[in-house]
């Protein structure tokens, strides 16, 4: 049973540094939105990161060190792991920097930004290329799946989230069924799709340029098993303010076809692999909606109002492409004439 602890985050990485005689050299870091706290630290005379858990854990049973493992073997770029401590909840881990993907490419220009998405791009689908590996290992990332349980939770926290908590309406009882049928028919297809390794959260703010401007994936602590097109997704259309462009999507739909080529892995249908987006970009997108939606009204995180309208557009067009879900359109469309 893991243990919650009394003493601060601080206290406990102070004393973890003292009984490893390393210096007493702590700045606080931006916490993300979990239980864990994060700190920059001198680790062997070198900087590093101290990630600070709200309880201990158990290493065997720790997704983070678990999927740090997986990835590293694969060469994928994530941080090596200097030291844990599971009794205090203390992971000592490499310093990337501080230079977010995101916030990157929001001062580059085009060529630039371009080539950067290309390369997270063949992250992908090296990420997908370890999927033997995560089953060989038995790695908490292959036992993790986006089942259809998994993916309706998901899609009715949207229903909950962005209508209850965001527009405080509440669907009537034809549209609250007609909805529950087309989740589950979204999740059930989905779910039997669900055949590759994935980040789960594979976007730009969880990209990292380090100080020779190579790439470097972090928060993949949640990785599991999904159909080829979920990162993919995550990258082009998580955060968005305005629909992209048909012809850029097409062209980074077919560079990271591509990339799995070049790792090595099977071939898929174009066509297939489209419809499989479009699906993908349903559910995803939807999930989103239900996350701003959230934030924002529960979190107090008000900057992610600006992304829901634009992500409900971009849902509906997939419905639209996909000739698929009637009363989502009819529903989705209400909300933007509204």
């Amino acid at each position: 049973m893991n243990v919650i602890f009394v003493e601060t985050a601080m206290e406990r990485l102070r004393d973890f540094l003292k009984q490893n005689n390393q210096k007493n050299q702590i700045e606080t870091l931006t916490p993300d939105a979990s239980t864990r706290e994060y700190f920059r630290v001198e680790w062997n005379r070198q900087p590093a990161i101290a990630c600070i858990y709200g309880e201990s854990f158990k290493a065997a049973e720790h997704s983070y060190l678990d999927v740090t493992a997986l990835f590293r073997a694969n060469n994928l770029p994530v941080a090596e792991v200097y030291a844990f401590d599971e009794s205090s909840g203390v992971v000592i881990q490499e310093d990337f920097g501080d230079v977010i993907l995101r916030d990157f490419l929001q001062q580059s220009d085009e060529p630039t930004r371009d080539n950067l998405l290309n390369r997270s791009i063949g992250l992908i689908a090296r990420i997908q290329a370890a999927t033997p590996d995560a089953f060989a290992r038995h790695s908490i990332a292959s036992r993790l799946k986006f089942d259809a349980e998994k993916l309706l939770w998901e899609l009715n926290f949207f229903k909950t989230h962005y209508f209850e908590t965001f527009r405080r309406t509440e669907l009537s009882d034809a549209d609250e069924q007609n909805l529950n049928e087309e989740f589950n028919a979204i999740a059930a297809e989905l779910a039997a799709r669900a055949e590759v390794l994935c980040h789960r959260d594979f976007h730009t703010a969880n990209l990292m340029l380090d100080n020779a401007n190579r790439l470097r994936i972090i928060d993949h602590q949640d990785a599991r098993i999904g159909t080829t097109s979920y990162d993919l997704v995550s990258l082009l259309l998580d955060r968005v303010t305005e629909t992209p462009a048909s012809a850029w999507l097409e062209d980074k739909k077919s560079h990271f076809l591509n990339e799995r080529g070049r790792c090595g892995l099977k071939p898929l249908d174009s066509n297939d692999f489209e419809k499989e987006f479009c699906l993908q970009t349903v559910q995803r997108g939807l999930k989103a909606v239900g996350t701003f939606s959230f934030q924002s009204v529960n979190r107090g995180k008000t900057y992610f109002v600006p992304f829901i309208a634009p992500t409900l557009q971009i849902v509906l067009q997939a419905c639209r492409q996909l000739e698929k879900f009637p009363n989502l359109q009819r529903i989705i469309g209400r909300e933007s004439n509204s």
